[in-house]
């Protein structure tokens, strides 16, 4: 299948790539901008914004469209909330996205050890905001009540793509227990912002993403992400289809009418891309 033209980027500046990741070998932490190859990691590391990815750079998970590696495991690093606040001080980030990996090996699946980075960072920059994108916590009430407590400005859980897709893309998973989660965290976390995203050019059908547009938006998602799938290696699903812009809009015209506050739909779309955006109401 060919590449269209507007799939293609541009690649940045090697010495804008290389100031980023010198602070961040620094202070040994690693970003889901260089774990899952995302395409706006030149533009992130510009504007001088990361998406710190907490719990190692291995996952106990093996999702069929995701980058980020599995396999052996270490133990959670207390010294990581210090250090990542640390990068957040000296980059004066005003919104700090904190990802982790998928831990089911630990008791809590590592939500104690994202409370005590959202509580590092926030001591060191009480006047910016932070996000969180999770994962399921296998459903664990306990787990996310240990999120909430943490009191993030906006939570986020993706759901990835539609349900009939799901032993295909995210076989680990369950479609029914996101959706569960993001409702949980509704109740949790009154009058903070919910957030969820999911990618297209997987097979899906217009219809199946009306349906998930509508389940999300009844679980409480307030903001909502849409981008285009692309395969990271040849060992991954292969694309099935590159989704025009003319569809990316019409998906968020429906998600705007239905309810959801801000929607940011095009083929580089990410989760954490411009996360900032949605709070200064630079987004509809």
């Amino acid at each position: 299948m060919g590449v269209p033209s507007w799939i293609r980027r541009r690649l940045p500046p090697a010495e804008e790539l290389e100031k980023m990741d010198t602070l961040l070998r620094s202070l040994n932490l690693h970003t889901v901008c260089e774990s899952a190859h995302c395409p706006n990691i030149g533009d992130c590391f510009r504007r001088g914004t990361a998406t710190f990815m907490i719990l190692g750079d291995v996952c106990t998970r093996n999702c069929h469209f995701c980058a980020v590696a599995h396999g052996d495991l270490a133990l959670p690093d207390p010294g990581e909330a210090g250090r990542i606040a640390r990068a957040a001080e000296l980059l004066q980030l005003r919104h700090v996205v904190i990802t982790s990996v998928t831990r089911d090996d630990l008791p809590d699946g590592g939500a104690g050890h994202f409370s005590s980075v959202v509580t590092a960072v926030r001591e060191a920059l009480p006047d910016s905001t932070i996000e969180v994108l999770t994962p399921d916590f296998q459903g664990d009430t306990h787990a996310l009540s240990v999120i909430a407590s943490s009191e993030p400005d906006v939570f986020n859980h993706n759901m990835e793509t539609v349900e009939r897709l799901y032993p295909v893309v995210r076989p680990e998973a369950s479609y029914r227990r996101s959706l569960e989660v993001l409702s949980r965290m509704r109740s949790l976390l009154p009058g903070r912002l919910l957030k969820s995203g999911f990618m297209v050019g997987l097979g899906e059908l217009e219809e199946e993403v009306d349906t998930l547009l509508h389940d999300l938006r009844h679980a409480g998602c307030d903001i909502l992400t849409i981008g285009q799938y692309l395969r990271p290696s040849g060992k991954h699903l292969p694309v099935y289809e590159y989704v025009e812009p003319e569809r990316f809009e019409a998906y968020r015209r429906l998600a705007l009418k239905i309810g959801f506050s801000g929607v940011a739909s095009s083929p580089f779309v990410r989760s954490s891309y411009l996360a900032d955006s949605f709070l200064d109401g630079g987004l509809p």
